[in-house]
């Protein structure tokens, strides 16, 4: 049993049936009988696990070395954001046990995590992939250097909240970690700097997913810089980003043909130049678009979802011509995902839609 760290005893009995045989044991299919908790064999042992939630998982795993030794093979999935205090703790016993982790979310509400839990982690998780550290607001430089040199098969990083983090210890994590397809930077302002996202940029060819939230240090020559070296980016939030402007939108419209999902909210610099590249991209290409439509899949491909909230400068035949380009890109009730909140100037802007539905309404008004 551990002490102190924040996990409540549980009862094993709960983990089996018991068969009402005082005497003679669990009979198993193939003629073994289970004696004791020792006896379990480890596919059973990883089946029961698999049921079970993570406090009860990080209980058993302190049963006997036999479990031990079972769970730390068999586990690849973790959180300890359930954990409300020394999570840190928790980490620094549990991480050199559980050495298969793939995916690890430490997420949480109070600060607890500190740099020698995540160099622990870096030290015996070799084969994290997914990792989320959000709100980890007492974590320095250190956990990203640690990262950097002992986990370089992520693939999904969560720092948002995080806003020690310099642009210097990004950068080098991004150079280390080249398989990062899915990264979080939401709040991190010292972080985001066009001096990180550009060696993300360089470096991090395969990212798809990017969160810039409210990175208001971020500029054109940094997302130009995404834009350039990471042509499968599928979704980025810029919102917040004050500082971009037209440059940005026209080099992910004309270098990254799927992008899905943008988020400009608050970016007050973007004009109808941008909206304009943005319809102008989705017909560059002629033939993918003529392929697209004879499978049926034509309005799955371009935007499907963009966020212009608060975007001022926009005018309505700019903003309707990207909602013409893009089928998938709607504003009647229930499925917005073309949001125009804030911008007065827009409401005469719908979706097809939304203007079919208001045909009928007028044709065949409700009696």
């Amino acid at each position: 049993m551990m002490i102190g760290l924040g996990v409540e005893e549980l009862s094993f009995e709960k983990l089996m049936v018991n068969n009402n045989n005082s005497g003679g044991g669990c009979k198993m299919g193939g003629g073994g009988v289970i004696r004791e908790w020792k006896d379990i064999p480890m596919e059973l042992l990883l089946r029961i696990v698999a049921l079970v939630d993570d406090r009860t998982v990080i209980v058993a795993s302190g049963v006997c070395s036999g479990w031990r030794d079972a769970i730390s093979w068999g586990l690849t999935n973790l959180s300890l954001s359930w954990c409300k205090r020394n999570m840190n703790n928790l980490v620094l016993a549990l991480a050199p046990k559980f050495t298969k982790l793939q995916v690890l979310t430490l997420r949480q509400d109070l600060p607890q995590l500190q740099d020698n839990g995540v160099e622990t982690i870096a030290n015996h998780c070799r084969e994290l992939q997914d990792l989320d550290l959000s709100k980890s607001f007492k974590l320095t430089d250190r956990s990203l250097y640690a990262l950097a040199h002992g986990c370089p098969n992520l693939t999904k990083l969560n720092i948002s909240g995080c806003s020690a983090f310099s642009d210097t210890a990004v950068a080098y994590l991004a150079e280390r970690c080249r398989k990062l397809r899915a990264l979080n930077l939401c709040g991190c302002v010292k972080a985001a700097t066009d001096k990180a996202l550009k060696a993300i940029g360089y470096y991090c060819n395969r990212l798809q997913t990017v969160n810039l939230g409210w990175c208001d240090k971020v500029g054109d020559e940094g997302v130009m810089s995404l834009a350039y070296g990471c042509p499968d980016l599928r979704a980025l939030d810029l919102c917040g980003c004050v500082l971009i402007t037209d440059e940005s939108v026209i080099a992910l419209a004309n270098n990254c043909p799927h992008l899905r999902s943008l988020g400009l909210y608050f970016c007050q610099n973007i004009t109808d130049r941008a909206m304009y590249s943005l319809a102008q991209s989705r017909v560059k290409n002629k033939h993918e678009m003529w392929a697209s439509m004879k499978k049926n899949r034509y309005e799955d491909e371009g935007l499907m979802n963009l966020n212009i909230s608060q975007c001022t400068a926009l005018t309505p035949p700019a903003v309707q011509a990207v909602c013409e380009a893009f089928p998938a890109l709607h504003t009647c009730p229930g499925r917005h995902s073309l949001i125009i909140s804030g911008c007065l100037n827009l409401t005469s802007v719908h979706c097809a839609c939304s203007v079919q539905a208001h045909r009928a309404r007028v044709l065949h008004p409700a009696h």
